[in-house]
């Protein structure tokens, strides 16, 4: 209804044209723009060009001729939308345009109704749905890829707020709230939204009134998203106002680079205007056919103005009708029109709507429309599922001199880039910021070093810093009674951070508390977040919950929180060299010193003179041998290869234990001996003890939530001198407070001391507004005081104090026991029972190879037990020496009181024998 109210309306200034038929060798396409802008100069050159062209070749319209009725709207979206009516009278099968996306809103439901394709390429606004206007295709990159350029710009130069200032119009005003959404992808965000009349009927005093609010302001990028006209205005106001100096950042969207492209040289006084801001292009690859387009256009237009991408648009979007209506009429497709049945009603004595005619063919034609995929002058056109052109791309510009100066690109596949984006498109997408690049930019004032892009708002209020009213440890912060000066550790590293800030910093101090108590942090912190403050700084621990509403500094002083306990002082006793190992590792290692003793008495029992002897002699001989291993001072030597394996595996081990005691042993003898029930954060948890925490700090919060500690068992703190008292009376079994306090605590009350370690990592920084950028300049300065050594001479100056030793006790070293050798002892076992199978193996092969008569049995029938006793008599008999032996071997043995010819003629021979017979005796060698 309200379609054919808004038709009644306007054809009341329609005249009544011919009803006749046109010639139908002419095919015609309409076109409606604004013809003394800049893209309507070159639309038009490049619109009849193109048609001069298809014209000129028969086959690409079979025939036919193409007719371009070319419309001027003259600013004017109602005679923007007369023109629309009087194509639509005309049989007209498309309509190139309109220029303004407002106009485009309005014609779109007439270009549905009756089925007429509208195509535009400056009619870019993000808004303009294909599912909402099916008849309306944007022919050339809608802004929302020219927003997300310009959000990865800012993001790619670390700035996190920017200022946008537009014509309040369709385009302009959907244009920043797309800007909007893509800056806050990138945790940056719009601060200060400017709108101004539309193009072109912004004064200059409403230019002046918003930029006078914009120089109050704190963010110095500005975004200017508007026309030609009011976007020259806007710099030259600008330029005025002092705003195109060192310190700010203008970023223009395409309407500045079609002025660069457009008018070459710049007039002075626009040149001077515009220096420093970059600004977007789209990008069109190079080639010769461009470049030959470009020349001819302008000897049409007599070079009275330059070319711009948006001609090459123009020029594309003119074939891709054409190259659509050639498959349309090859398929069979007819070009006709037929009356809309639903104006047949509507009459009227000054009316003719039954001129109005819907399209026949316009629905096929809107489909071989998007189905193009040709090679134009723009590139390669083609549009993908959502109906626009796939590899959107711009060139990266700087207005320098009287002209520009290429910096990089952008594209949809791999974003900022110093390399064409057609180079690209082989290579997968790569948007990681190692790849994003830009070449150096002169940015407005001259200067190629990143702006800062925000200074402190030019209103004469000082920031507002809370800090803490403290009642204890008030070496951090301390209000000195009387007047209004603040000290203390936290007030002179920040006082020593702003110092080193490039800019003046106005601020003033604001206590947060009662005075009685210690305030409590979180409140402090939230503070910032209703507007209170503009900062805290103090000895705020830099804590989760907080951190998710507001913006830290790098930490100035690590922290965490620790448990400190009562300890009593261990004194010396008589075994205190006992202490290294456990009882059971010291049972374990005494087993072993005899077990392998014992192991390698046997192995060389047999063949080794000093393992031989009385009974007696033979134990003494063991734990002799056993216990001087300890020291490496055995005087036996082994001489079969199995003693000396089990001998080398023991020594090793010996190794071990030895230099393990002597370690353990020198930590207990030199550390200070203190004791304590308490371990660490473990023992409380499993307790049911009372805790102690300082009033105001996050500690009770940790407590609870994270380790689930019932708040019946904590116990608030306010002072040192309360902390001292609830231990020493065990109201609390420990208290559990941030390190820097303790060891302010520590280091006067020496009868306590830190349990454990610290089990939370956090520090202390100075905290301010989300996305604040004194967060970040802030974080710089302190990482300075560091490296040049400042941050510990403050430290020094106020928290060096003389600490009792009590940090380090015997409790914290821990005695070796059996689990940190066992893997060595078993290894040793494992080994001597090897070598003792082995061994009696080869006995008992031995034993068994033995001629009956040479056995001590006088009857085959013998019992086991005095087999087993002959066995063991054979394995107890001495091997005797082979007869190749040296001669000093045998002097040695007989000065040892052993003689060969003692042993009977017939046991050294049958000894002899068996030797010969076996060839695996070297084992027991």
């Amino acid at each position: 209804m309200n379609l054919v109210l808004l038709l009644s309306t306007f054809s009341l200034f329609i005249g009544v044209l011919s009803e006749e038929g046109l010639n139908p060798g002419i095919v015609n396409v309409g076109a409606i723009f604004s013809f003394n802008t800049i893209n309507g100069k070159v639309a038009k050159v490049a619109m009849k060009a193109a048609e001069e062209d298809i014209n000129s070749d028969p086959s690409v319209l079979g025939g036919r001729k193409l007719s371009i009725q070319l419309h001027d709207s003259n600013f004017s979206s109602f005679l923007g939308i007369i023109g629309a009516l009087q194509f639509m009278e005309t049989d007209t099968v498309a309509i190139i345009g309109p220029q303004s996306s407002e106009m485009a809103h309005v014609l779109s439901n007439l270009a549905n109704e009756l089925q007429v394709p509208l195509l535009s390429f400056t009619a870019l606004d993000p808004s303009l749905s294909p599912l909402q206007y099916p008849f309306f295709v944007q022919t050339a990159p809608n802004d929302e890829f020219q927003m997300t350029a310009i959000a990865e710009m800012v993001s790619y130069f670390s700035w996190s707020e920017v200022i946008a200032i537009f014509s309040d119009d369709d385009q302009s005003r959907n244009g920043i709230i797309t800007l909007g959404d893509k800056l806050a992808e990138r945790r940056c965000r719009i601060s200060y939204k400017a709108a101004l009349p539309p193009d072109p009927t912004a004064k200059r005093v409403d230019v002046l009134r918003e930029l006078d609010k914009i120089q109050m302001m704190e963010s110095r990028i500005i975004v200017l998203h508007s026309f030609s006209r009011t976007g020259l205005l806007v710099f030259e106001a600008a330029k005025s106002l002092g705003m195109m100096g060192k310190g700010y950042v203008w970023i223009a969207s395409t309407w500045l680079s079609t002025v660069l492209d457009s008018f070459s040289p710049l007039k002075p006084e626009i040149a001077n205007s515009i220096q420093g801001a970059p600004t977007l292009r789209p990008h069109t690859p190079d080639s010769k056919r461009k470049r030959n387009f470009m020349s001819r256009c302008n000897q049409l237009s007599n070079g009275s103005i330059g070319f711009n991408p948006y001609g090459l648009y123009a020029y594309d979007t003119v074939w891709m009708i054409a190259r659509a209506l050639r498959l349309l009429l090859d398929q069979g497709g007819k070009i006709s029109f037929s009356n809309d049945s639903r104006l047949d009603g509507i009459s009227g004595s000054t009316l003719n709507l039954s001129a109005l005619n819907a399209f026949d063919g316009g629905k096929l034609l809107l489909s071989k429309i998007l189905e193009t995929n040709m090679t134009g002058l723009t590139g390669h056109v083609q549009f993908n599922q959502d109906r626009s052109l796939i590899n959107p791309s711009y060139d990266i510009v700087n207005a320098v001199g009287n002209g520009q100066r290429l910096v990089g690109y952008w594209s949809n596949h791999t974003g900022l880039s110093i390399v064409p984006p057609e180079t690209l498109y082989s290579e997968k997408p790569n948007r990681s910021s190692s790849n994003q690049h830009l070449d150096k930019v002169v940015w407005p004032g001259g200067e190629t070093a990143r702006p800062r892009g925000w200074v402190f708002p030019n209103n004469g209020r000082e920031l507002r810093i809370g800090i803490p009213r403290r009642v204890s440890y008030r070496d951090f912060v301390l209000l000195v009674n009387g007047t209004d000066k603040v000290q203390g550790y936290c007030i002179d590293v920040f006082l020593a951070a702003i110092k080193l800030l490039p800019y003046a910093f106005p601020y003033r101090f604001i206590p947060f508390g009662d005075g009685h108590k210690n305030p409590s942090y979180y409140e402090l912190v939230n503070k910032i977040k209703s507007g209170v403050f503009d900062g805290v700084v103090g000895d705020i621990a830099i804590v989760t919950n907080r951190t998710r509403i507001v913006d830290f500094s790098l930490p100035y002083i690590e922290s965490g929180l620790v448990v400190v306990a009562p300890v009593k002082k261990i004194s010396s006793s008589a075994w205190s060299f006992a202490r290294p190992f456990t009882p059971l590792m010291w049972a374990v290692t005494a087993a072993f010193f005899l077990i392998v003793g014992s192991v390698v008495w046997i192995l060389e029992h047999r063949r080794n003179d000093e393992f031989r002897g009385p009974p007696k002699q033979q134990f003494i001989t063991i734990l002799w041998f056993s216990f001087s291993t300890m020291f490496f001072s055995h005087r036996e030597n082994t001489v079969s290869t199995l003693g000396r394996l089990v001998l080398i595996i023991w020594l090793f081990v010996v190794l071990i234990i030895n230099s393990s005691y002597t370690a353990s042993l020198t930590s207990f003898l030199t550390v200070q001996q203190l004791s304590s029930p308490i371990k660490g954060i473990d023992t409380l948890i499993g307790s049911n003890e009372r805790i102690g925490f300082q009033v105001g700090s996050f500690a009770e919060g940790y407590l609870m939530e994270e380790l689930n500690i019932p708040k019946s068992r904590l116990v608030p703190l306010g002072s040192p001198e309360e902390y001292a008292l609830a231990l020493e009376r065990r109201n609390v079994a420990a208290v559990i407070d941030e390190r820097p306090y303790v060891d302010l605590f520590l280091s006067e009350h020496c009868e306590f001391s830190v349990r454990g370690q610290e089990f939370t990592k956090s520090g202390w920084g100075f905290a301010f507004p989300r996305d604040s950028p004194l967060a970040i300049d802030m974080s710089t300065a302190i990482l300075s005081l560091s490296e040049n050594g400042e941050l510990q001479k403050i430290h020094d100056r106020w928290l060096s104090k003389s600490a009792c030793s009590s940090e380090n006790s015997e409790d914290d070293i821990e005695q070796l026991d059996l689990k940190s050798f066992w893997g060595l002892f078993v290894i040793c076992g494992i080994a001597c029972m090897l070598a003792l199978l082995v061994y009696f193996w080869l006995m008992f092969r031995k034993f068994s190879r033995l001629p009956p008569e040479e056995l001590d049995t006088t009857s085959p029938s013998t019992s086991r037990s005095t087999r087993l006793q002959t066995f063991l008599s054979f394995v107890d008999e001495k091997v005797e020496k082979p007869k190749s032996s040296s001669k000093r071997k045998r002097e040695s043995m007989s000065r040892n009181g052993y003689h060969i010819n003692d042993e009977s003629p017939h046991r050294s021979g049958r000894m002899d024998r068996n030797m010969s017979q076996n060839g695996d005796s070297w084992l027991t060698q």
